[in-house]
């Protein structure tokens, strides 16, 4: 089961970067606040359906849940209204590595602490140079970006 649940969170990670990019080119059109809400109100359509259909949770328990797990809503929406304000100014691949850097860098924290009843598992030194080798893949990312952006409009004078 553990190879299906990696290719679903590799598919998972596909939709994203599709998402992210067409989202960034439609909120030049509608705005990056409306891009967002059409986001989410097509999301909850597309899960209600779903629910109706195959769900077997109880919807009514978000009633009974802590306030501070109800923040993960909170949450999803400011990363998809920053990825979609970025996209448009960072790219893609700049936009999604950056975000994984910093999903990265908290989900360090929250394994070296333990923190919402996680495993802890400690910082070493392998997990820190994994991180660092993000950060420069990003740097490289970015400035790449950057060139062929200012070759592109240099060309356009």
């Amino acid at each position: 089961m553990g190879i299906f649940m990696i290719l679903f969170t590799l598919l998972g990670g596909i939709t994203l970067s599709a998402q992210s990019s067409i989202n960034g080119t439609f909120s030049r059109k509608a705005g990056t606040i409306e891009t967002t809400l059409l986001t989410f109100i097509t999301g909850f359509m597309f899960l209600l359906i779903f629910i109706l259909f195959f769900g077997h949770g109880d919807v009514l328990a978000i009633l009974e849940a802590p306030k501070w797990q109800l923040s993960a809503a909170f949450l999803g929406t400011m990363y998809l209204l920053l990825t979609v304000m970025a996209v448009p100014r960072i790219g893609v691949i700049a936009t999604n590595i950056a975000g994984i850097i910093g999903q990265l860098v908290i989900g360090l924290i929250i394994d070296h602490f333990g923190w919402f009843h996680s495993l802890v598992i400690p910082l070493d030194l392998k997990r820190s140079f994994a991180l660092l080798f993000m950060m420069i893949a990003l740097y490289f990312i970015y400035k790449g970006n950057k060139r062929s952006s200012d070759e592109i409009q240099t060309q356009h004078k």
